[in-house]
Order: structure tokens, then C-alpha cells, then sequence
């Protein structure tokens, strides 16, 4: 399967420089809704009750990554590198913009998935680039070992770059979306349910640019994708889960955990993707581009399964 899969790596999914302008501005504005719900009250519940939101920053940003490395390293006969690489990529992520939406619908602790939200998104801006770099320095390290023609040149970026654009995509859009929140409230109030919506159809939209003019790849080998992203988000989803109910967290904050882990901002991972900077357009990167892209689809499916599930099981805070 490895060798079909390995067709994936040398689709050139480019885009225009105006295209790319559009997915920074889309990403931009998800994380502007995304801020609009982020209060600094967020940020004291952290000191009130640090243990459910260390719990939930240590399992999306080191046991994400680190059962994500495991999992690559299974599935090295039946991926190739860079669809490793993507899914490293993913992992490395933070939450997804509708984690808090998906949350409330499992019923659980809203307050903790938007505080986890708030820690991830700005922890983001050094954690992503830095998780991209030593995980997937590792399973480079490895995969080099068991097969030194398996790697390819296009898993070694730059992590400076990588650095400023998440700096720019996520903090830039954070601080003003809370400045926002708190100078105009009652505006803020009317207009976050429609841009949350907005964002969401945005988010969608960027998955559909980054498929639309690989369609027919996509199609022949969705079957491989799907079960690959099928085994890592659950992955995820269950690390979330396991680890909180390790750490004793009560079954309402549980599940705001597992959504927080399992929900990624794949829309992220694309948008670093396409940057020339960080993966110059010669580079083979098709098998991350479709992960991230099947990702973006695959997690909202997932997550509104599991809401749907949750919301009909009886809870005991």
C-alpha cells in the first residue's frame, strides 16, 4: 500500500499568491470568531482550577504528539513518509475552531474547552512549530533507520518561518478578537453566533480549495485516507479520554478534554502547507496536504457523532 500511497507525494497542490492570500485571510477570520468568545476570566479559571486545563494542555500538545509519533512509526508499511509527516503536522496543531461548539453539544464543560481553547491558541504560536520539529525530527530519525531511500527532502522546513506565519495567523487575530470582545461586548454579543457560522463555512471552504483541483486523486484514494484518518482521530479522541479519566477528572470535564485533544485545526496545517516559505512549491508534500484536508472534514463528522452520543448519555458531574 505504501508504494500506491506514495503517488499522493508528488501531487503538487499549489496555489496562486492570491489564492493563498484568501486561505491566510479565511484562517485569520476563524481565529478573530474563535477570540470573540475568549475572556481574560478564562484565563483566571486557570489559576482557580489549574488541573483540568493541565491535564487538557498536556494531553493536545505531548501525548497527541507523542502517540501520534507511535502510531506513524505501526503504520510505517502502510503510509508513506509524508502522510506520516501530515499527520505529525496535524497533531501538532492546536484545537479546532468548533471544539467549543461540539463541547456544548456533548454537554460538557464549555468553561474548560474555551479556557483550553484560549491556552492552546496562544501556546500555539511556539508549541506548533516546536511539536513539528521534534516529533518529526524523531519519526525522521527512525524512518531513516529502517529505510534510508524512505525519506524525502521535503520533510525539512523551516522552523523560523513556520514560527512568524503561526504567529501572525493565530496571535495577530487573537489579540485584536479580545481587545474586540472587551471594548464592545454588546456588539460582540450579536455577531458571534453568525460569524461562528461563517467560520465554520469558511473552514469548509479552505478543505474544498485544497481539494477541489486534486479531485480525482482524492477520490481514488480516499479509501486509504479515510481509514488512516479514521485510526488517528480516534486515536486522539481516546488519548483525551483516558488521560483524563486517569487523572481522575470528573465525566463533565472529560469530555470537554477529549473534544479539545481529538478536534484539530487541521485549517492551520493546510495554510502552513501552502506557504512557500515553509514548504517551497517544488517540494513533494501531497500526502500531508490530503491528510490535513481529509482531517478537515473527517473531525467535524466525528466530533458531532460523539456530541450526538454524549448529549443522550446521562452525566454525573
Amino acid at each position: 500500500m505504501t508504494e500506491s500511497l506514495s503517488v499522493l507525494d508528488h501531487i503538487r497542490l499549489n496555489f496562486s499568491s492570491e489564492g493563498l492570500f484568501v486561505l491566510n485571510l479565511t484562517l485569520a477570520f476563524i481565529m478573530f470568531g474563535v477570540a470573540l468568545a475568549i475572556k481574560v476570566e478564562h484565563f483566571k479559571n486557570v489559576l482557580q482550577k489549574p488541573k483540568p486545563v493541565v491535564v487538557g494542555f498536556i494531553s493536545q500538545f505531548f501525548l497527541l504528539p507523542l502517540v501520534t509519533v507511535i502510531l506513524v512509526m505501526v503504520l510505517r508499511n502502510f503510509i508513506s513518509p509524508t502522510m506520516a509527516m501530515g499527520m505529525i503536522l496535524v497533531a501538532a496543531c492546536p484545537g479546532g475552531n468548533i471544539s467549543n461548539f461540539i463541547t456544548s453539544l456533548a454537554k460538557g464543560n464549555i468553561a474548560l474547552s474555551v479556557s483550553l481553547t484560549a491556552i492552546a491558541t496562544i501556546s500555539a504560536i511556539i508549541l506548533t512549530p516546536l511539536n513539528f520539529a521534534v516529533w518529526g525530527g524523531i519519526y525522521t530519525k527512525f524512518i531513516s533507520i529502517i529505510n534510508s531511500d524512505a525519506l524525502l527532502r521535503p520533510l525539512k522546513i523551516n522552523p523560523w518561518h513556520m514560527f512568524q506565519t503561526v504567529f501572525i495567523l493565530l496571535g495577530i487575530p487573537l489579540v485584536v478578537g479580545m481587545w474586540f470582545n472587551h471594548q464592545f461586548p454588546k456588539i460582540t454579543a450579536k455577531i458571534f453566533k453568525p460569524i461562528k457560522i461563517i467560520s465554520i463555512l469558511l473552514f469548509a471552504g479552505i478543505v474544498v480549495m485544497a481539494l477541489m483541483n486534486n479531485f480525482e486523486y482524492f477520490m481514488k484514494y480516499i479509501k486509504y485516507i479515510f481509514i488512516i484518518v479514521l485510526i488517528h482521530n480516534g486515536a486522539a479522541l481516546f488519548t483525551g479520554f483516558f488521560f483524563a479519566t486517569g487523572m481522575r477528572l470528573s465525566r463533565y470535564d472529560r469530555r470537554a478534554v477529549s473534544i479539545e485533544t481529538g478536534i484539530q485545526n487541521s485549517g492551520l496545517a493546510l495554510v502552513l502547507l501552502f506557504n512557500p516559505k515553509i514548504f517551497p512549491p517544488e517540494l513533494a508534500i501531497g500526502g500531508m496536504a490530503f491528510i490535513a484536508a481529509w482531517w478537515g472534514i473527517w473531525h467535524i463528522l466525528s466530533g458531532m457523532g460523539i456530541a450526538a452520543f454524549w448529549s443522550i448519555k446521562p452525566l454525573n458531574r
